[in-house]
């Protein structure tokens, strides 16, 4: 799934391929892609429409239109192409924007997963998805006296509670399991047994791995790739993520894997020691 860094990339190579563009005409191949309005009415109200901007909100895309916004998650494996003319169809292109200079953007995703939503503008903070989202993983949203209460008051394990996006937004396994292993926090510790000094390095951790990863274009798992159908290259800087049985680069310990909430976790065992 992209998380916050890939979906940060995806936006600027939008604003660059498709800002300024009209939209002449919208198919959609697979109807369930759009949660409201309806089809029709979604494909005709976008009809003459100009791409103002293109903004983020987690991971959560926003189109900056004319006259709405049209909110896009691309959960699992969406994906947007850009063409500056006309290309035939695969099956896992579900809409098509065809754009006055013939030039268009389309929506892949081979899931079937993601969404979109056109809205009244400036109104992302009322859409369902976006209205209980926790701070973005800056210096300036992530405040580290809330994030510290709210680890406190959770007695649940830290790594399903740093995949809530209600605590801090855009997290998702890979940045998980790296800013454990930065702060050298067990993934299963309870949320409220850590130290304030434990809370304090968690919260650097976390602002910094998800900094770095932005600036690298995000990590290619599989089949990632941005608007500009690039690669991203933060995978060539993670510690923990999918290394399992290599050493740990700051003890030598051998990578290990488990389960924790479902979701594969990677750490040293080492260098992040349970209670």
């Amino acid at each position: 799934m992209p998380e916050l860094p890939e979906v940060e990339t995806v936006r600027k190579g939008l604003i660059s391929l498709v800002k300024g563009k009209e939209i002449k005409r919208v198919d959609v191949l697979w109807p369930r892609i759009i949660e409201s309005p309806e089809v029709d009415l979604f494909r005709s109200q976008l009809i003459g429409e100009q791409i103002l901007d293109v903004d983020r909100r987690g991971k959560y895309l926003i189109f900056r239109l004319t006259h709405y916004d049209m909110v896009s998650h691309l959960r699992m494996e969406g994906k947007y192409e850009f063409f500056p003319e006309a290309k035939p169809l695969d099956k896992h292109s579900h809409v098509r924007f065809v754009f006055t200079d013939d030039s268009e953007l389309l929506y892949n995703d081979v899931r079937k997963f993601g969404r979109l939503s056109l809205i009244e503008k400036d109104t992302e903070n009322q859409y369902k998805g976006i209205a209980q989202l926790g701070p973005e993983p800056t210096w300036e949203e992530f405040e580290l006296d809330t994030f510290g209460k709210k680890l406190n008051r959770a007695h649940t394990k830290i790594k399903p509670l740093l995949l809530n996006q209600k605590v801090v937004t855009g997290l998702g396994n890979i940045y998980v399991d790296e800013a454990l292993w930065e702060s050298k926090i067990h993934p299963e510790r309870a949320a409220d047994s850590l130290s304030k000094e434990e809370i304090k390095a968690l919260h650097q951790a976390i602002i910094e791995v998800i900094s770095r990863a932005k600036a690298a274009g995000g990590t290619t798992i599989r089949s990632y790739l941005n608007a500009l159908g690039e690669a991203g290259n933060f995978q060539q800087e993670l510690h923990v993520y999918g290394q399992t049985g290599k050493p740990c680069p700051r003890c030598g310990t051998p990578i290990v894997k488990i389960k924790v909430a479902q979701r594969g976790t990677h750490f040293c065992p080492h260098c992040q020691k349970g209670r």
